[in-house]
């Protein structure tokens, strides 16, 4: 069954799931608890640097930011913080299984003060130099709270081979013992006090995996609140991606009208005219009045045909039937349908006045080429389509009882897509989501849900006039 989601990204960084855990009694043993601890490990000797360009950095920033050099070097130096947070990152994905987006990248603005303040003011090196300073501690205390779970673990599990090497010691009862002491006359050198102390050591070997994962629990939420893109830097990447998509969509279509233009309509008028032309000029030398007839009548013909194609183009560019609002352009357009499509569209979608015009468009072109899609490639013999208002969204549902198998295919660099990929594109322009379930063997079902209210906007129904 293939079954996608497609969504503007939320307002947290991307992280994918940790590798499966291991049980409580492989625990110790696991690849993961060693990773995690060689994190902790790493990361203590990062961390008096990392420290240490952290204080620098605030300590030159306050300092030296009087003069025009000292502005430059410590918008260099909180720049920078982005180059420790990728580090960061990185051994976070290679030993915590936590994959953070990095923040969008640094925009230089024209101008040079504008440059110095957007260096001074990147919010992406500050949360890095957040991230350092208040790791530093955590660094400390983990690292050496782990190692001495697993150390002292391991050295009483392995007690009874090398206490006898010890040195002796006397007692508080006047006896040489040769064994660790605990207190002043408790002494591990009886096999009862070894064993205990072997069983200690298990305890600790088998805490000592989750004391450290732990920490580095503490350590992804960290990762992923300071060294991720915040949701407006989401946002504003959304915003870039769904307007180079609109902007490459428009051109296609564009370049799709030009073509048929081109090819199509312009060629039949140059027709039309050649042969009105050959007509005149039949005409002119006296000729055949019925083969100049039958040249106008070709001529006709010919008009009427480019009528329709300009009629074609006009409806693909916006379809008439829209004007009359998206309920009467839905039952148009499946009328028209090569498929029986059955239309159902809430009464309530409407009730408070027509939608705005750019998801009327986006809602009528996505059940087009959905219904489409169902009759040219999913051998469909029947499509359902559903609107239905829900609070503040419109959710459309097309079903369809074809073949199934439909998927997304994302661009691959080329500027060409898919027509699902193009309507992706569409429906995120306007923050709406695209759901795509078609198992092989189908049916497939397409479920988008657009808001009433355009993002940035803040108007939702459009006026009917």
């Amino acid at each position: 069954m293939t079954t996608m989601t497609v969504d503007r990204p939320g307002a947290g960084p991307t992280t994918r799931p940790a590798r499966r855990d291991p049980g409580f009694l492989t625990a110790p043993f696991a690849s993961r608890t060693w990773r995690e601890q060689a994190y902790l490990a790493l990361v203590l000797l990062l961390a008096p640097f990392a420290f240490t360009y952290a204080v620098l950095t605030v300590s030159l920033a306050a300092g030296i930011a009087v003069t025009v050099v000292g502005l430059v070097v410590a918008g260099a130096l909180v720049l920078g913080g982005r180059g420790w947070g990728a580090v960061h990152r990185g051994l976070a994905r290679e030993l915590l299984d936590v994959d953070v987006d990095a923040p969008a990248p640094y925009t230089r603005p024209r101008g040079f003060w504008r440059t110095v303040g957007s260096l001074i003011g990147d919010p992406a090196g500050w949360r890095a130099l957040l991230f350092m300073i208040v790791t530093f501690p955590l660094t400390v205390l983990s690292f050496v709270v782990s190692i001495t779970f697993l150390a002292t673990g391991l050295g009483l599990i392995t007690y009874g081979i090398w206490f006898r090497f010890l040195p002796e010691q006397t007692g508080a009862d006047g006896e040489l013992h040769r064994g660790a002491q605990l207190g002043s006359s408790y002494f591990l050198d009886t096999p009862p006090r070894i064993l205990l102390g072997m069983l200690a050591g298990v305890v600790l070997l088998y805490c000592w995996p989750w004391i450290t994962r732990t920490f580095t629990l503490l350590y992804r939420v960290l990762t992923a609140a300071l060294l991720g893109p915040t949701q407006a830097g989401l946002r504003v990447a959304e915003l870039e991606r769904s307007r180079t998509g609109a902007v490459d969509d428009a051109d296609a279509r564009l370049r799709s009208i030009e073509r048929d233009l081109h090819d199509g309509t312009q060629a039949r008028l140059v027709a039309v005219a050649m042969q009105l032309g050959e007509a005149r000029e039949h005409l002119a030398e006296g000729g055949d009045v019925a083969q100049a007839a039958e040249l106008l009548e070709t001529a006709h013909t010919s008009t009427k045909d480019a009528l329709t194609e300009l009629r074609e183009l006009a409806r693909g560019i916006h379809p008439p039937a829209l004007d009359s609002g998206l309920a009467v352009a839905l039952e148009t357009l499946a009328a028209r349908s090569a498929l029986p499509v059955t239309v159902d569209v809430d009464p309530a979608v409407e009730a408070g006045g027509r939608l705005a015009p750019a998801q009327e468009s986006i809602a009528y072109f996505t059940v087009a080429e959905l219904v489409t899609n169902a009759a040219k490639h999913a051998r469909a013999t029947a499509a359902y389509v559903l609107v239905e208002a829900l609070g503040e969204t419109v959710r459309i549902r097309v079903r369809d009882d074809g073949r199934g198998g439909a998927h997304v295919v994302p661009p691959d660099g080329s500027g060409l897509r898919s027509g699902l990929a193009g309507l992706v594109e569409r429906v995120r322009s306007v923050d709406g989501t695209f759901d795509l379930s078609s198992p092989v063997g189908g049916p497939t079902v397409v479920t988008v849900t657009l808001p009433t209210t355009l993002p940035g906007t803040g108007t939702g129904a459009a006026d009917p006039a």
